[in-house]
């Protein structure tokens, strides 16, 4: 069974933008180049001052951190081995898909906005990245200008129109 679920998941590629590849590459080259080479000094200096104590809990700190800094390089190479890049030629205009630049409006509260669709690893709605798997991405996809999307967020249901689709 388990490998049943691991041919599933790494047969369709992880569509990513040009800036989210280099934010995911970027990140990725930190924490292989600085990050490990700082948390190593860091183990040396902890096992220096604490002698090999039994209760070192600086160094069982450290532990801890360089193995989720591990952690996340290797779903970092992951992601990145197994993901395509998003070419402008991809990228519909014609309805929302992954990658659109989508302007919304939210008429009953006069605002008017972009975000863009991505997948979900480059998701980060500070930057009006949204997920294709989110409430509004999901509301969004396949829509066209005109069309209006009805979702349900923290603040209770939305509707927002589509006024413009780009890439």
């Amino acid at each position: 069974m388990a490998m049943e679920e691991l041919e599933l998941e790494s047969s369709a590629p992880i569509l990513l933008t040009q800036a989210g590849h280099d934010r995911l590459k970027a990140e990725l080259n930190h924490l292989t180049v600085e990050k490990r080479k700082e948390i190593a000094e860091r183990i040396r200096e902890s096992k220096d001052h604490g002698e090999f104590s039994e209760d070192n809990n600086e160094l069982d700190e450290i532990k801890m951190e360089q193995a989720i800094v591990e952690s996340r390089i290797g779903e970092l190479k992951t992601i990145l081995s197994g993901a395509a890049i998003l070419t402008l030629a991809d990228i519909s205009t014609d309805e929302v898909g992954l990658g659109s630049v989508v302007t919304v409006a939210d008429d009953e509260r006069g605002i008017e906005f972009d975000v863009r669709i991505v997948a979900s690893i480059e998701a980060n709605a500070d930057e009006d990245l949204i997920s294709e798997e989110s409430p509004l991405g999901e509301a969004l996809l396949g829509k066209k200008v005109g069309e209006s999307a009805t979702f349900d967020a923290p603040v209770g249901r939305l509707t927002y129109k589509v006024k413009k689709i780009s890439a």
